[in-house]
């Protein structure tokens, strides 16, 4: 995979998906989404995770969410 965005491993926050190459938890960007903050906020808040990190993110499950709506509507 040449541009990893989340990587899991036993030895970084016990095995928590988190941005590839920071310890900051993928599910902290949902919860600033979901608690009404912004992305700038995010970035802010933890700031080893890069902007283009994020949006790779989101449009990964953007792509992967669609392709799984697709799926169940066959």
């Amino acid at each position: 995979m040449p541009n990893p965005i989340v990587s899991k491993s036993p030895d970084i926050m016990s095995g928590t998906p988190v941005f590839y190459g920071t310890r900051v938890p993928i599910q902290n960007l949902i919860d600033y989404l979901v608690g009404g903050n912004t992305i700038d906020e995010f970035l802010d808040d933890f700031p080893t995770v890069s902007r283009k990190q994020v949006m790779n993110f989101l449009e990964s499950a953007t792509e992967l969410i669609v392709a799984h709506a697709d799926e169940d509507s066959t």
